[in-house]
């Protein structure tokens, strides 16, 4: 039984497919638009999954979407009936409702030559986001959590994953949110854009919690290990916010209320400069979010230890939230869970995955479902000959710019070569195997530099990713060589946690290591990316250092898909070399 999944609507659009319970193939629809976030109908998503097996809409027998418009109907009418609720603001939810198409209508309009017969079943979104972390764990059991901004009306859920099964045991709903909470302050300190909390993250080292206070006003912690959010400080449960989903980029409203400038005084604007203050306010903001979360894993987990057993510390992460990799580092520092997974597409583009299981499991597996997720390269791949193909399709423009090609090198002599560049203190584009599933570059379509240059942020920002300076750059590590750096030896193949860097290590690495001392870690093993970790063991045979620096190939816009955009990224930037698959082209200086 062929299963596509879907996170529709919503922004970061995604599809997979499972072929009898086994993943086989996922991309988000941002990759193939060029749309950073793209949010509504994922048509070219779903058209990679099919064309990765031959398939066409008539192979398939259920379409499975992370969302249920009948989810929290008594949690709706309650809200309703608070009068909390303005007027505006329920017109606006209907309008969306009414304006929205049906996914037959978008498959008719997306796939006029072909037939869909079969089911189209939609799946509560959090459950969506639990099934999504713990169905492709490597876990039998574990406590299971999802904190985002909104979805199917609530915020937050937990539940206990066992023998396959998930049972959900406490929702979180609307309007009170973790989510909302962190958007609505990123908003705040001037960052507007979908997306933007990162740069809160990034930011909150330069700054000291000094606003703790005010933030406890703002997000109040429940002695049931729930929060409530004070609604003086919001807009979102008031008026129409915005939202818009439809074919786009996902635009927001604001979200804060301008009693917010009791606390904080005047909002920063985006053009403004940051100063001390606006770093001590991400910092608190970061801190506040950190204790909320703690808060509830400390009291899932005493629900949950007796059960759990010898596997009580074993937790697994998912929603928008968990792509909070500082405070996911730090989970095993202050809860009893010490076994933490998290997969790469953990927000809403990772509900897709989570459907399509849930259903699987209903009409196929009625005892369980798991299909582990070891990896994240789920996405297009090209083979060598269309690799080189698109380079003699530059080659005149390449040597025009001084650029050497050198085609169909061996891994030994290409990972020698490529190491010496970045020795050299070059900036490497490397195009590889198939595409990330998820918002992070893991070694197939990275950027890649020397960790060990002090000058290789400003060199990277200068030459191709003009970005704040304040964001930090990521290590890409070999995973036998952890315990040497970091102070931890966890296993992190998807870069979603962020560990101290031992004290005596960070002047060695400069690059990679943010101000607080800390890093956002990659784990690689020959197993899981056996040419990326060739490269960097190449790099760590002649420097004696077992890690890379690497972020995203893109040049503000989503990562790149294809050669072709990566042959243009290149040619458009002052990028030093660029690999493609076994293919090395070197620029001239």
């Amino acid at each position: 039984m062929n299963v596509i999944g879907l996170n529709a609507f919503h922004g970061d659009s995604s599809a997979c497919l499972l072929v009898d319970g086994n993943m086989v193939a996922a991309a988000e629809e941002e990759r193939f638009r060029r749309i950073k976030h793209w949010a509504g109908f994922p048509s070219e998503a779903i058209k990679f999954c099919l064309d990765s097996q031959g398939l066409t809409l008539s192979d398939v027998g259920i379409i499975a979407i992370n969302s249920d418009a009948k989810a929290a109907r008594a949690q709706k009418v309650k809200f309703l009936l608070s009068g909390q609720a303005s007027l505006a603001l329920i017109s606006e939810k209907l309008k969306v409702r009414k304006k929205r198409k049906s996914i037959e209508q978008y498959l008719e309009e997306y796939f006029p030559k072909q037939v869909f017969s079969g089911k189209v079943e939609y799946v509560e979104h959090h459950k969506a986001h639990l099934s999504s972390a713990y169905s492709v764990s490597p876990y039998d059991s574990s406590s299971i959590i999802s904190v985002d901004g909104f979805g199917d009306f609530a915020s937050s859920a937990m539940a206990l994953g066992k023998g396959g099964l998930i049972d959900i045991h406490k929702r979180i709903y609307f309007p009170h949110s973790l989510g909302v909470f962190y958007q609505a302050l990123t908003q705040f300190l001037g960052f507007p854009y979908y997306g933007d909390e990162y740069k809160i993250m990034g930011l909150a080292p330069y700054g000291e919690p000094k606003y703790r206070d005010e933030m406890d006003e703002i997000v109040n912690q429940q002695l049931d290990g729930s929060f409530k959010l004070n609604l003086r400080y919001f807009l979102h449960h008031k008026r129409p916010i915005g939202y818009e989903w439809d074919d786009g980029v996902p635009l927001v409203g604001q979200l804060f209320h301008p009693s917010l400038e009791d606390l904080f005084g005047v909002p920063r604007k985006p053009d403004q400069k940051l100063t001390q203050k606006h770093k001590d306010i991400a910092r608190s903001v970061q801190d506040c979010y950190e204790r909320a979360f703690f808060h509830m894993l400390n009291s899932l987990h005493e629900k949950h230890k007796s059960e759990l057993g010898e596997n009580h510390d074993v937790l697994t992460i998912a929603g928008g939230c968990g792509m909070n990799s500082v405070a996911n580092g730090k989970v095993h520092l202050n809860t009893p869970y010490k076994n933490i997974y998290i997969q790469s597409a953990a927000g809403d583009a990772g509900g897709a995955i989570g459907a399509a299981m849930l259903v699987h499991q209903k009409f196929h597996s009625k005892e369980s479902s798991k299909s582990v997720m070891s990896h994240s390269y789920w996405g297009p791949s090209f083979d060598n000959d269309h690799l080189k193909g698109v380079i003699e399709h530059y080659q005149e423009d390449l040597i025009s710019q001084g650029c050497d090609i050198t085609f169909d090198l061996t891994t030994a002599s290409l990972v020698d070569k490529v190491s010496d560049a970045i020795i050299d203190g070059q900036v490497i584009g490397w195009f590889q195997g198939a595409m990330e599933w998820g918002p992070r570059a893991l070694g197939n379509r990275s950027i890649l530099g020397d960790p060990r240059r002090h000058d290789m942020k400003d060199i990277l920002n200068l030459k191709i990713k003009r970005r704040e300076s304040f964001r930090p750059f990521a290590p890409s590590v070999l995973r036998e060589q952890v315990s040497d750096w970091f102070e931890s030896d966890a296993e992190v193949p998807f870069m979603m946690k962020v560990f101290q860097i031992k004290e005596d290590k960070r002047s060695q690495i400069p690059a990679v290591t943010h101000v607080d001392g800390s890093g956002r870690l990659q784990t690689v093993t020959e197993q899981s990316n056996k040419r990326y970790y060739q490269l960097i063991k190449s790099f760590f045979e002649k420097t004696q250092v077992p890690m890379l620096l690497n972020t995203s190939f893109n040049e503000n816009e989503p990562v790149v898909c294809k050669p072709e955009e990566a042959m243009e990224c290149f040619m458009r930037t002052s990028m030093d070399v660029l690999v493609l698959g076994s293919h090395l082209i070197i620029r001239g200086h």
